[in-house]
């Protein structure tokens, strides 16, 4: 396990991510990163833009296939869609 790292925020809310843990991440300059709350502590992660890209890709791909099927959907339908895509997902990663 690595070692934790104390970093300050400032006034704007900014906070640098150590150089160290930028190299092994291959974080630069405009990297994006998914931030979000877990209990008392913030999470980051690494967001490659690609891989969203492709994954929203399909599923739009998926939704379209749908509609020309069956007409329009309504929003829960939509919802079941991405419940459906997110569970098949889980399953090929497990």
């Amino acid at each position: 396990m690595e070692k934790a790292d104390i970093v300050r925020m400032s006034s704007k809310g900014q906070v640098v991510i150590p150089q160290d843990l930028r190299q092994k991440l291959g974080l630069g300059a405009k990297s994006q990163l998914l931030i979000y709350r877990y209990a008392d502590a913030l999470i980051m992660k690494k967001l490659d833009v690609k891989d969203v890209e492709k994954r929203l890709g399909a599923l739009y791909r998926r939704i379209d296939a749908r509609t020309a099927k069956y007409g329009e959907l309504k929003e829960v339908d939509i919802r079941r869609e991405i419940e459906k895509y997110r569970e098949e997902k889980r399953k090929q990663r497990a």
